[in-house]
């Protein structure tokens, strides 16, 4: 779907409810395309530990204008689902990232006499 608002009217006709109800839920996992406009925003957060973490922030369940209470994590299936027809994890999107070398550089914390203490 290109658009959160159009995962909340998906989400309303699943469950019931407004868009308003669902929007900040799926605008959160749409927000990543601050950061880059293309499907590649998606790694961020539509995979199964993205989920969970929603879960984390909004809380385990949302209760809609009508009442009604629905678990987080079903929204947040939906979207994902929604967006790639299954759920992915994190690891999949992971193996297809190209490692370059600067991926792998670390220095040590003393990097030209510079000591932990002395780096503020």
């Amino acid at each position: 779907m290109a658009h959160s608002y159009h995962h909340a009217l998906s989400s309303v006709r699943k469950w019931g409810g407004t868009v308003e109800d669902y929007l900040p839920l799926h605008t959160w996992f749409d927000e990543s395309k601050l950061i880059t406009a293309d499907f590649r925003h998606r790694a961020l957060r539509h995979h199964a530990e993205g989920i969970f973490l929603a879960e984390k922030l909004f809380g385990v369940t949302l209760t809609l204008s009508t009442g009604r209470v629905v678990p987080i994590r079903l929204i947040g299936e939906q979207h994902v689902r929604e967006d790639f027809g299954f759920i992915p994890g994190f690891a999949d999107w992971v193996k297809e990232i190209r490692p370059c070398p600067w991926m792998g550089r670390a220095k040590p914390l003393d990097v030209e006499g510079e000591t932990p203490h002395s780096m503020s």
